[in-house]
């Protein structure tokens, strides 16, 4: 039986032969490739085959393709026509030598990119999507559906190239398994990543947000004031007609048919060591949706006889005869008094906030203090213009159950949130009404500062936060609508009313308990001066834009 030997070699013209040599199995030694002197080839070599020392000996020519190929290019060019693939596809399919397969991988990349940028076309609209439970699932999909679409591309271009070069045997498993590692790396790691971020965001919304849809929600509330109002006759005024319960219909925008929209922000007293909620914290946020001004209007926690909406309250007065901010608590203890939408406390707390300011409160969120620091810590901090050292020598700590020195210097300062708490809660040094400017401020520089890479870092522990601490009946469909209507608001320009005393206290209890009630008449009127023509409050109020409160003078 005989075998097949081949080998190379050139004659003195140049041309390339192959040399078949036939022979018994297991007899005759392997030729080398040696190079076969000139002197032995004939000058008359014809292409096709010639006779060369012996029978057993033929000589016939060798194509390009047939040149040897290295086994370290043999066994590399397989890899790196999967590592490119798997970066974009279809060009390892260029590397192999499949242009024609390469051109229609890049037709079908240049469709997933059209895709991806109708999806994602500007700011605004990819915040939309994240925090929109159907966008988040579609995204989902789409991920899992381009992480399979790049392994089978990496995996296409490995066998093409491997199936065109000679087997060459690798002896460095070292090198091969290194190389698988780091091809999953690339291929798996940008799909967990955007997977991890999508589970997360949606598990957050989905646990935060009222499933609810905002369409159709009842909320028991005093109708917006119009131009023309007087103090005499205010909107939504205890005792007067302008209260009611209304249906708000939405026909895809949440403000559909409203002038403003409104929103109670909340910071909720409930840490360790405390029994109950104390909204100690009231800011309505008003914003006309057409126009995005703004508006935001501080409720002091020591008000009492706040009047109530129709249909509530178990006192003779006809309103909360106790502290403002006791309202959450109050829910808790009397449910029957506050009927409504959500729950005894929420429907408390928006419905005497409502008739205090003569506008309906449509949705709230809250917070709680150990929320609020975990917040801004996850954020990398907030940095604030302090306007004078702010020293309180027995601050109550979060736990509530022990109290330490605080001082926080003149000047701008980046404070964590252990300080930025402290520097929005401490009244030793002034009063609950300094504190209320601290406040906004706080909150102003919130807003402002999210850092984006800050969010994308520390997300995770930012969700978990959010979960556990915060509260609100923002129905989740109505998400988009608000992330729609940011690049309309005019943070630096947002107008902020305190309702404080003395030019709102209308006198002291008259049941010997402590406390003050306010002028509610005259609250009405100037939120809606407020509303309807902001540069005339600023001026016949002497109000300050947010700005012109929490800003550097030097800096300006």
């Amino acid at each position: 039986m005989a075998g097949v030997r081949a080998g190379f070699f050139s004659t003195a013209g140049g041309r390339r032969y192959r040399l078949l040599r036939h022979e018994p199995l297991g007899l005759g030694h392997a030729f080398r490739g040696r190079s076969i002197p000139a002197a032995r080839a004939s000058p008359d070599d014809v292409p096709g085959s010639t006779q060369y020392q012996g029978p057993s000996d033929t000589i016939a020519p060798m194509s390009t393709a047939e040149v040897p190929v290295s086994s370290s290019t043999s066994s590399t060019r397989p890899w790196l026509a999967a590592f490119a693939s798997a970066i974009i596809p279809g060009t390892g399919q260029f590397i192999a030598g499949e242009s024609r397969r390469g051109w229609s991988l890049m037709a079908i990349n240049a469709g997933i990119l059209v895709v991806v940028f109708l999806f994602f076309r500007d700011t605004v609209t990819t915040l939309s999507h994240w925090v929109s439970p159907n966008s988040l699932a579609i995204m989902m999909v789409g991920n899992i559906a381009l992480l399979g679409y790049r392994i089978w591309a990496a995996d296409d271009a490995y066998r093409l190239a491997k199936g065109r070069g000679p087997r060459v045997a690798t002896k460095n498993t070292s090198a091969v398994f290194a190389s698988a590692a780091v091809l999953v790396a690339v291929l798996a790691v940008p799909h967990v990543v955007f997977g991890y971020y999508d589970v997360v965001q949606y598990d957050l919304i989905t646990s935060v947000f009222s499933a609810e849809p905002s369409s159709g929600s009842e909320t028991t509330a005093t109708s917006p004031p119009t131009v023309g109002e007087t103090a005499s006759s205010p909107a939504g005024a205890a005792g007067s007609d302008s209260t009611t319960t209304t249906e708000v219909q939405s026909t895809g925008v949440i403000w559909d048919g409203l002038e403003r929209l409104n929103v109670l922000l909340i910071g909720g007293d409930f840490g360790t060591g405390r029994t109950g909620i104390r909204t100690d914290t009231m800011i309505t946020v008003s914003i006309d949706p057409e126009t995005g001004e703004a508006a935001m209007f501080s409720v002091p926690r020591n008000w009492t006889q706040a009047p109530l909406p129709d249909g509530m309250g178990v006192w003779d007065c006809d309103c909360y005869p106790e502290l403002i901010n006791e309202l959450w608590i109050a829910g808790e203890r009397y449910p029957d008094a506050f009927p409504g939408p959500g729950t005894p406390s929420e429907n408390a707390v928006k419905g005497v906030i409502s008739e205090f300011l003569g506008i309906p409160i449509h949705y709230y969120a809250m917070v709680n203090l150990d929320g609020f620091v975990d917040i801004v810590d996850a954020l990398g901090g907030v940095e604030i213009y302090v306007p004078s050292t702010v020293i309180d020598e027995e601050y109550p700590n979060e736990d509530g159950t022990s109290y330490e020195r605080i001082e926080i210097a003149a000047g701008t300062q980046k404070l964590d949130g252990h300080l930025a708490l402290a520097y929005a809660r401490t009244r030793n040094q002034d009063s609950d009404y300094f504190r209320m400017n601290r406040q906004r401020c706080v909150i102003e520089a919130i807003m402002e500062q999210a850092d984006p890479a800050s969010l994308a870092l520390n997300f995770g522990k930012l969700a978990d936060v959010i979960k556990e601490t915060m509260t609100t009946d923002i129905p989740i469909d109505a998400l988009p609508e608000f992330i729609r209507l940011l690049p309309d608001m005019d943070l630096e320009n947002v107008v902020s009313v305190r309702f404080i005393p003395p030019d709102y206290h209308l006198k002291y209890r008259d049941d010997g308990q402590p406390g003050r009630v306010a002028n509610v008449e005259l609250v009405h009127e100037h939120v809606d001066l407020v509303i309807t023509d902001p540069e005339r409050a600023i001026a016949e109020l002497g109000l300050e834009r947010l700005e012109d409160v929490c800003g550097d003078p030097a800096a300006s």
